[in-house]
């Protein structure tokens, strides 16, 4: 296990349970919270016991969105040339926008289990995510408009696959709140929980269900999803033929059978 500074990543079973960890700054996204995100994913990844991972936020809120003050500060560089100014911040938002596609690489299942703000950053952060469950408290803002910039780090590219292009534009051009009951009618979030505690439980028992199933099978399901969605109908045929033509005769299936014949659960490797 990695160690970090601004995340808790633990592990239970074949549950990996990762909270943004800094409550006294509502988990607002500094530039080490942004690498300790990429770290800990890909931890999550390599580490084959790690079967489905829960995202959550540690404090009174799920995540506040980017560290403006502490962005501010590595944008004042000392490049007297505009040109390579420029080409370093394009370099630093690439590369932000990795730290939170490392949350779409992880080839196990990802449930973002959010309360209260979501903010920004944080909706760019949970649209990478499989899954996403609220508390009845959370609410939803893409902010970045009100304080003059566009959203570069993905949620302009992943949220219309999630609740549409409309309501994403609507949700984008006004920075307006949406709340936890509005998210769930959208799409945005696939069910609400009464309160944090509530949350925390249902997703993690729903994590712990997704891990009994076949690894394999569930890791050619994840990367079927993620390709279908940025390729065509034909193209994600071919893939999935591809997949299976490499991965179908597998233990996993056979043990399947074998545990419905036997009437058993099944037992199946990492």
């Amino acid at each position: 296990m990695p160690e970090f500074n601004t995340v808790i990543a633990v592990q239970e079973g074949a549950v990996a349970h990762i909270q943004l960890n800094r409550p006294d700054k509502a988990n607002a996204m500094n530039m080490s919270m942004w690498q300790d995100i990429r770290n800990a994913f890909n931890w999550a990844d390599n580490e084959p016991t790690v079967r489905a991972v829960v995202l959550s936020g540690n404090g009174k809120h799920f995540c506040a969105g980017i560290d403006l003050m502490d962005f501010s500060s590595v944008l004042m560089g000392k490049d007297k040339c505009e040109g390579r100014k420029r080409e370093k911040l394009r370099r630093l938002i690439l590369d932000m926008q990795d730290c939170l596609s490392s949350i779409e690489k992880c080839r196990k299942p990802v449930l973002a289990a959010v309360h209260n703000a979501v903010v920004g950053g944080a909706i760019d952060m949970i649209t990478c995510a499989d899954m996403r469950y609220a508390s009845a408290d959370a609410y939803f803002e893409i902010k970045e408009i009100d304080v003059g910039m566009t959203a570069d780090v993905g949620t302009l590219q992943r949220l219309p696959h999630i609740i549409g292009d409309g309501m994403m534009r609507e949700l984008a051009y006004t920075g307006r709140r949406c709340d936890a009951e509005e998210a769930c009618k959208i799409g945005l979030v696939n069910r609400v929980y009464a309160d944090h505690a509530a949350l925390l439980e249902g997703v993690l028992a729903l994590a712990n269900e997704i891990a009994k199933k076949s690894p394999l099978a569930i890791r050619g399901t994840k990367e079927m999803i993620k390709y279908t969605r940025d390729h065509s109908v034909a193209d994600s045929l071919n893939h999935v033929a591809t997949w299976n033509a490499g991965m179908l005769i597998s233990q996993d299936i056979q043990e399947a059978m074998m545990a419905k014949m036997q009437k058993r659960e099944p037992k199946f490797e990492d």
